[in-house]
């Protein structure tokens, strides 16, 4: 995720870096109820050959609260505790969202794509990840004054 973007949810987030998830597969297919779109989902697939690259990122516990609000816990999205690795091979614990309600049928706005997108390349995924979540199909969003004000954040 872009730091900017979750700096507007909780302004204590700090990226502590590039961390990988295994077993983990990164798809758009998570329901929002709030727009009808796709959202993120670190799906658990079990298979070793699957990988979710990202940023980690430390917050405060005070922002807590208002992350889960923003992110849907409990409508959509619930919590759970993984393991990811550095770099260098080191092991840390942390919490993910994970979806519980799914539609593998929709697509991502352009404007959540991008936040997206932007989170890889301030994070430095390999280029090969970062070339997959490009190819990723997404939509228009219809309400063109929510797509201009999801990417001023960048300006």
């Amino acid at each position: 995720m872009s730091l900017l973007r979750l700096k507007g949810r909780v302004p204590g987030a700090e990226r502590i870096g590039m961390f990988t998830l295994v077993e983990h597969s990164l798809r758009f297919h998570k329901w929002s109820k709030k727009d009808g779109s796709a959202k993120c989902d670190a799906l658990f697939t079990g298979n070793p050959d699957d990988c979710v690259i990202g940023a980690l990122f430390e917050i405060q516990d005070y922002e807590k609260g208002p992350l889960d609000k923003a992110e849907g816990l409990g409508f959509g999205y619930e919590e759970k505790r993984v393991m990811v690795t550095d770099t260098q091979g080191n092991s840390l614990e942390a919490f993910t969202y994970y979806a519980t309600t799914t539609d593998p049928s929709l697509l991502p706005y352009s404007w959540y794509l991008h936040h997206v997108i932007q989170g890889a390349k301030e994070t430095g995924v390999p280029a090969d990840y970062l070339n997959a979540l490009s190819a990723t199909k997404s939509q228009e969003d219809p309400d063109r004054e929510r797509d201009a004000r999801e990417r001023a954040i960048y300006r």
